[in-house]
């Protein structure tokens, strides 16, 4: 049976919700729920002072409401799924092993921040730091998938080590920054200092970039393991073209300040 939440009221201050994942909530029964403690600011309070619970014990999770002041949602989740129809807060999926989040709205700043596996799929825009490493951390996501069918802010991928990050509409300043590896696929462009001090790692454009000085154009081919993620994406209604006969992606080389081993490819469609 599948626990469904239903937010009474928007908080005034943000909430802090770690507990609403499903690792915490899978073996729970329904008035263990209910009795579970969030943060409400400096407040300490049931999670039934926010939310309608109805049913228990499931790996499977699904949130209604206007969550923009609802942080951590899925913090560390490692099984089952969570669906939220509305806009979510900060730090969703951050640290996330496994399972799979998908949301029907907006989502903020550090989704998916450090994770180590797990897929996210957000319908609408998202905030800046998607899949980065946190102040001060050296490594940002090492695995799993990130999609955002819209725009996105700034630092997206931010010292990445592995793991895919997608975006179907365009994405702020330093997307990629100090990225050590992994693959950010930008359907549509980016602003400016796209790869930012990039060690490793591929960013790929479907749009023209403003190309930072730092880096060097390589050379034009059609890289085969496009045609592996070609594969993977159509499942997701994503289309990456990889044929000879639809273009060729133009290939730069960087950062060379740092100096890094990155690539980002340009698509040149005939």
């Amino acid at each position: 049976m599948t626990i469904t939440l239903h937010l009474k009221q928007p908080p005034s201050v943000p909430l802090e919700a770690e507990v609403l994942s499903p690792n915490t909530l899978a073996e729970l029964s329904n008035s263990e729920i209910r009795a579970l403690i969030v943060h409400h600011g400096k407040r300490q309070v049931p999670l039934e002072e926010f939310f309608d619970v109805d049913g228990e014990r499931s790996d499977d999770l699904v949130i209604h409401g206007e969550l923009k002041k609802v942080r951590w949602i899925g913090r560390a989740m490692s099984r089952g799924s969570i669906t939220v129809h509305g806009s979510v807060g900060m730090h969703l999926g951050a640290y996330m092993t496994g399972g799979r989040i998908e949301v029907h709205g907006d989502a903020s700043d550090w989704m998916g921040a450090e994770m180590k596996n797990g897929f996210i799929h957000v319908h609408g825009n998202a905030g800046g730091q998607i899949g980065a490493a946190y102040r001060g951390a050296l490594a940002g996501m090492k695995n799993g998938t990130i999609i955002v069918d819209g725009a996105a802010g700034l630092e997206v991928g931010m010292r990445m080590r592995r793991g895919t990050i997608i975006l179907g509409g365009p994405a702020v300043d330093f997307a990629g920054l100090q990225m050590k590896g992994g693959t950010i696929i930008l359907l549509s462009g980016a602003e400016i200092r796209t790869g930012a001090w990039m060690n490793r790692g591929t960013i790929i454009s479907m749009k023209p970039l403003q190309m930072m000085p730092t880096f060097a154009y390589a050379n034009e081919f059609n890289p085969t393991f496009l045609n592996v993620y070609a594969k993977q994406l159509k499942q997701y209604g994503i289309d990456l073209p990889f044929a000879a006969s639809q273009g060729t992606y133009q290939r730069y080389a960087g950062d060379l300040s740092v100096p890094g081993k990155g690539e980002i490819l340009v698509w040149q469609p005939v």
